[in-house]
């Protein structure tokens, strides 16, 4: 029996598992006092547009996108990807370009999941401190192709996010860098990946409120987690149900059920420090502040 109410919320997030693992008790209306949701499924790249355009109620971004949204969206302190050891991949086909990471990928073509994603402006940050070439040409491609062009040979290097961290040498690729590794070992921060935003109209009272309906049905999945397996599997048709698993122990941790401290600090150095190199417009003093 559906315990959410009111008028349904529009969302969009990703079908991945983390996504699908977290936002499942909410979705299915198992959440006590909850909005419902009218739930779209969409590709990170997809996501970010929607929030640049204003489209949804709530949505699952990058974290690189905010500066373009804050202004309408405010940022959820739950329910979204950050953490360690989790970070975005470069991979080859050639091992030989794994000896002296980054050094051989200027003039060559690199597929990256979105401009605007986390993943890629990790990436820019890397590239600026060991790429001082830069790279030939990034081309965008949804996160499921990267991997296969890659190992097809249809571009050079491939900028990888999600569960490619446990399936690569499954297309026979290799890790040339780990983005995660480089910002953690230069920030000593962990790495923020994932948001999620809710539109600054719905007022202070229903953004506490979804906040706290983001942060249950992430602890009802953690307390009953055979719950969530169908719709995490229903929307991971392709992945190994253990890849699955790995995939929700990396990116669903401390930092969804709330950012804390550390998790704002990490957000906040991601985009000063991006702001810092021309790569993003510097937020506003207390953008990041809920209400």
């Amino acid at each position: 029996m559906s315990t959410t109410t009111g008028e349904p919320l529009r969302i969009a997030y990703s079908p991945c598992p983390n996504d699908t693992f977290v936002f499942d008790a909410w979705a299915h209306g198992r959440v006590p006092g909850a909005p419902a949701l009218d739930v779209t499924f969409a590709d990170i790249d997809l996501t970010n547009g929607m929030a640049e355009r204003g489209e949804l109620d709530v949505l699952k971004v990058s974290y690189a996108v905010l500066p373009w949204v804050l202004e309408e969206y405010a940022l959820l302190p739950c329910g979204g990807a950050l953490g360690r050891g989790c970070g975005p991949l470069v991979l080859v086909k050639d091992r030989s370009l794994t000896r002296e990471p980054g050094l051989d990928l200027a003039g060559k073509t690199v597929a990256v999941p979105s401009e605007r994603s986390t993943a890629y402006l990790l990436f820019r940050l890397w590239a600026a401190d060991v790429l001082p070439e830069g790279v030939g040409k990034v081309v965008v491609l949804p996160f499921h192709e990267i991997m296969p062009a890659v190992r097809d040979g249809r571009v050079d290097a491939g900028l990888v996010i999600h569960e490619a961290r446990f399936t690569y040498q499954d297309y026979g690729l290799h890790c040339l860098a780990d983005m995660g590794e480089h910002w953690e070992s230069t920030t000593g921060l962990p790495i923020p990946l994932g948001a999620i935003i809710a539109k600054r109209t719905l007022g202070a009272e229903r953004l506490r409120a979804l906040a706290e309906s983001a942060r249950t049905s992430v602890r009802m999945a953690w307390d009953d987690p055979e719950a969530s397996r169908p719709y995490v599997r229903a929307h991971a048709q392709e992945l190994d149900p253990a890849v699955a698993d790995q995939h929700i122990g990396l990116y669903v941790n401390e930092f969804t059920a709330d950012l804390g401290d550390s998790g704002y600090a990490a957000v906040r150095g991601l985009l000063t420090r991006a702001a810092a190199e021309g790569l993003v417009p510097a937020i506003a003093p207390g953008a990041l502040a809920f209400p």
